[in-house]
C-alpha cells in the first residue's frame, strides 16, 4: 500500500539547540520511510548534522536572530532570503517542533497549508500557536522529548512514538581524521570528559571533572576532553587541574565530534548536546542532571547511568534561576567515578 505521504514536500522546523535537534531526527527517519521529502530550517551551528543526511532533502538555513527581526527588516542581512528560500520549497507540509515565535513564522512563511504544531499550553511561547492551523495535544505517554517529536507525526497518520533511529550524514572522513588525531596522542579509546554546554546552571564544576580526570588516569584509563565554540577556557581548567591526567581535544567540527563519540569507550557530560549526540551514536554514557528533567531529556538506553540533583525549582528551564544554580556541584566526583566504572564493566561484558 502506497504511504499517503509518499514524495509530500514536508517541512521540520527544529532551528537549534544541538541536543533538541538529534532528539528531532526519530522523526526524520519517520518522514522519510514514509516516502515524505523532508525539508528542515534550521540555523548555521547545526547545518552540518543536517546537509547531507539521508533523511533530509535539502536545508534551509534561518540565520541567528530573535523574534520578528528574523523575517521582516534587515534585508541585506540574509534573513529575507531565507524566507524566499522557504517558500521555493513548495512545501505542503510545516511541522513545528520547536513551539515559538520564530519557529512558528517558519511554518507561516513557508506557505504550507498544513501548518501543524501543539497547542498552546505544551508550547515554551504559548501565543505562537496563533500561526499555525492545526494544533495538536501532547499525549500523556509522550514523556521523552522524542515521543513528544514524534507524538506530532500523529496528524499525518504516523505512529512512530518509540522510535529511535538517528540518521546522520556520511563521516568517513571524519572518522579517519579522529582516528589519525587519537594515534598521534596516544590514546587509543579515551573517556570522553565535555565540561561545556548551554546553561551554566546545568554544569557540573571544571574541577569536578579535574578531579575525575585525574582518578581515572590514575587507573590507566585516558581521558579526552572535548569543547565547542566559546569552551576552550573552560577545557585548559580542566586540563590544569587534572594532575596530567586528562588531555585537551583537538579543535572539532561537528562531524568530527560524532566520530570522537562513536570512538569512545564512554562520554562524561551534563544536559548538553554532545551528550545527546553520544547516545544518537550508542556510546556508553554517564549523564549529569540537575534543574532538567533526565526522563524527558535524558538517556534512554537502560544501561546508561544518570546522577542527578533536584533543586527546589525542578523541573526547571530557566537559564538563571537563584533556586538552582550551582546545584551540579552536589554530585561527588567518586559518585561519578563510580557510575563510570560500573557503566564501562556493562559494556565491557555486552
Amino acid at each position: 500500500m502506497t504511504s499517503p505521504l509518499r514524495d509530500s514536500r514536508v517541512l521540520a522546523v527544529r532551528l537549534s539547540a544541538l541536543g533538541d535537534i538529534i532528539h528531532t531526527l526519530p522523526a526524520a527517519a519517520a518522514l522519510a520511510a514514509a516516502g515524505a521529502r523532508l525539508v528542515w530550517a534550521v540555523q548555521p551551528a547545526a547545518r552540518e548534522l543536517l546537509a547531507g543526511n539521508p533523511a533530509v532533502v535539502a536545508v534551509v538555513e534561518i540565520p541567528r536572530r530573535r523574534g520578528w527581526r528574523a523575517f521582516f527588516g534587515e534585508p541585506r542581512s540574509g534573513l529575507l532570503a531565507a524566507r524566499r528560500a522557504l517558500r521555493e520549497q513548495r512545501c505542503s507540509i510545516a511541522l513545528d517542533f520547536q513551539g515559538l515565535w520564530k519557529a512558528a513564522l517558519c511554518a507561516w512563511a513557508s506557505g504550507a497549508s498544513r501548518r501543524i504544531g501543539f497547542r498552546g499550553r505544551f508550547r515554551r511561547e504559548p501565543l505562537s500557536a496563533l500561526l499555525l492551523n492545526e494544533l495538536r495535544d501532547l499525549p500523556v505517554a509522550a514523556r521523552h522529548v522524542i515521543d513528544k517529536n514524534l507524538a506530532l507525526l500523529g496528524a499525518l497518520g504516523l505512529d512512530a512514538v518509540g522510535r529511535r533511529d538517528f540518521p546522520l550524514p556520511p563521516f568517513a572522513r571524519e572518522t579517519a581524521a579522529v582516528e589519525r588525531e587519537l594515534a598521534a596522542m596516544q590514546l587509543g579509546r579515551p573517556v570522553l570528559l565535555h565540561p561545556g554546554g548551554g546553561w551554566p546552571s546545568k554544569l557540573w564544576p571544571a574541577q569536578c571533572y579535574a578531579e575525575l580526570a585525574a582518578r581515572l588516569g590514575r587507573r590507566g584509563i585516558p581521558t579526552l576532553v572535548t569543547w565547542g565554540p566559546g569552551e576552550e577556557e573552560l577545557a585548559d581548567r580542566v586540563g590544569a587541574g587534572a594532575s596530567g591526567g586528562a588531555t585537551k581535544c583537538f579543535p572539532a567540527t561537528l562531524l568530527e565530534l560524532t566520530a570522537l563519540a562513536r570512538a569512545a569507550r564512554a562520554v562524561v557530560a551534563a544536559d548538553t548536546g554532545p551528550l545527546h549526540l553520544a547516545c544518537a551514536v550508542g556510546t556508553p554514557v554517564v549523564a549529569l542532571f540537575g534543574p532538567t528533567d533526565p526522563e524527558r531529556n535524558g538517556p534512554w538506553s537502560a544501561s546508561d547511568r544518570v546522577l542527578s540533583r533536584r533543586p527546589d525549582c525542578f523541573p526547571c528551564h530557566r537559564r538563571d534561576c537563584s533556586r538552582h544554580a550551582g546545584i551540579l556541584a552536589a554530585i561527588p566526583v567518586e559518585e561519578v567515578e563510580q557510575a563510570l566504572l560500573a557503566r564501562l564493566e556493562r559494556a565491557a561484558r555486552a
